[in-house]
């Protein structure tokens, strides 16, 4: 988390995790290394702020752990594929709109 975050960005974050389906679980099971990570990543299937998560992990450049559904592989492609992106919400609210459209 950023130490800039505003007064509404931290409510805004606090809300989407107490909605997080692995708010329950241990914390290890989603810290796992090699392919345990894919079967970690099952976790955030259902989850319903499983692109908030994402978009949270990736903003903040977290290097370890499954987040938003990704892998650390996963995420640093994305990261690596798209460097123009500033904000991974807005990213991925505009993705959802443009399938929404079609």
């Amino acid at each position: 988390m950023s130490a800039m975050m505003s007064t509404d960005q931290a409510e805004a974050r606090i809300a989407w995790v107490s909605q997080a389906r692995c708010r329950g679980i241990d914390p290890d099971m989603l810290f796992v290394r090699g392919a345990a990570q894919r079967k970690a990543a099952t976790i955030c299937r259902h989850c319903p702020v499983v692109l908030e998560c994402g978009a949270d992990a990736l903003d903040n450049r977290v290097e370890f752990g499954v987040w938003g559904g990704m892998t650390e592989r996963q995420r640093r492609a994305l990261l690596k594929q798209h460097p123009e992106v500033e904000s991974w919400a807005d990213f991925f609210a505009a993705q959802r709109a443009q399938q929404s459209a079609v």
